[in-house]
């Protein structure tokens, strides 16, 4: 029972620094798995589902126990015991379970159940928006992001191809299936660990939805082309970019956070993507002599996440309506800058990772309205988790006249 104790507790000192301090739930539980090596992988799966569970039903499992969030040791492991009850787990015979009852708890969940922003765990004004901005394809939609997500990766068509790494995995033990959306994408169908496995040190695979993988697809970049990633982060994108450039053309990876370049750099040496540059944006002078000499630009916004809420759940928790503006913001200054990169003839595409028109359809059509026959919009699509069962993404492809 005492290593239940030790376990507890390092739930709650991750849930403090998610709730207490701000820090994102992934790279929390990264501190917490780094300082105990010597977790099996079977508990260090336990632990982050434990705590990613409790973070995605926040409020319904608060509400379970008919108390405000706290950080009270008894509250946190009360809540502890309500998470247990929710599993259908018999609650353990400790003392900090008491004056806790299963039945009690169950009633208080079963009448939670019919209002749904209790039963989907979500804040009050993001479940107003979700409702004004989808109307009733909202209620599915966020349903589905309560699920868990599928483990998928994307394979490194640099270094080998789809059959080929599914039939090595397969021959490891590890069963997986294809989509019927990305060709490069496989799907695990049992947990594992995928950064353990030879494979992945061996770059021939990175893990990335589907859903996010069909943006570089929409992109149509060619061998020899020029493309730019304006907003590459650690460069999930721009690996693709360069296996769909099959490694040939220039690709220019920038971004205003160094570190996460520095990240890409060791990513693509990992992968084989020589034809990467990165530099670091620290103002227009980065840029601006290259202004109309890209074939293609790819503008991966920031945005609110809402549309991989299954894989990060706090997101719903630290997202609030004033950052979500200030995001839209964003949104229009880099679309109005870096759209200036495509040469006349050239494409573009917007993307975000978001379920809400407002960061998608509505800000391709303000930047639209501005430019006249300037640039036209050639296609636009949208992926649900509801309906393709991978992440929510928005993209729309963008051309700019000769």
């Amino acid at each position: 029972m005492e290593m239940r104790r030790d376990f507890a507790r390092d739930v709650f000192s991750v849930l403090a620094d998610v709730f207490q301090e701000g820090k994102t739930a992934s790279s929390a539980m990264s501190r917490a798995l780094a300082a105990n090596p010597e977790w099996s992988d079977r508990k260090r799966a336990l632990f982050s589902n434990t705590i990613y569970d409790i973070i995605r039903y926040w409020r319904f499992l608060w509400t379970a126990i008919d108390r405000e969030p706290s950080f009270d040791d008894r509250d946190l492991w009360h809540l502890m015991g309500a998470y247990q009850i929710k599993r259908g787990e018999e609650l353990d015979n400790i003392r900090e379970y008491r004056g806790l009852t299963a039945q009690r708890v169950g009633n208080r969940m079963e009448k939670a159940r019919s209002v749904r922003v209790i039963r989907e765990s979500i804040p009050d004004w993001l479940d107003r928006l979700g409702e004004e901005e989808l109307g009733d394809d909202w209620d599915p939609v966020l349903h589905s992001l309560n699920t868990y997500p599928p483990l998928a990766i994307r394979v490194n068509t640099l270094r080998t191809d789809a059959d080929a790494l599914k039939a090595r995995l397969k021959e490891a033990g590890h069963d997986m299936r294809k989509t019927g959306i990305a060709p490069d994408a496989l799907v695990f169908k049992q947990k594992v660990n995928v950064f353990r496995l030879p494979e992945f040190r061996k770059g021939l695979f990175e893990v990335q939805d589907p859903a996010s993988q069909l943006v570089s697809i929409f992109l149509g970049v060619e061998p020899g082309m020029k493309v730019v990633d304006a907003c590459a982060g650690q460069g999930g994108k721009t690996l693709h970019l360069s296996c769909l450039m099959e490694g040939r053309g220039r690709l220019l990876a920038m971004d205003d956070v160094e570190w996460k370049l520095s990240e890409l750099k060791k990513r693509a040496k990992r992968a084989g993507a020589r034809n990467i540059e990165t530099r670091t944006v620290t103002g227009t002078k980065s840029y601006k002599r290259m202004k109309g000499t890209f074939d293609r630009v790819l503008l991966d916004v920031p945005c609110s996440g809402l549309g991989a809420l299954r894989r990060n759940p706090d997101i719903k928790w630290s997202l609030s309506a004033e950052s979500l503006e200030r995001l839209k913001n964003v949104q229009r200054d880099i679309l109005t800058s870096y759209t200036q990169l495509v040469k006349e003839g050239g494409r573009f595409v917007y993307s975000t990772c978001s379920v809400l028109p407002s960061e998608g359809e509505e800000q391709v059509r303000w930047f639209l309205k501005g430019k006249g026959e300037e640039f036209k919009l050639v296609e636009e699509k949208r992926t649900r988790p509801d309906i393709e069962g991978f992440d929510g993404f928005y993209m729309a492809l963008v051309e700019r006249s000769e």
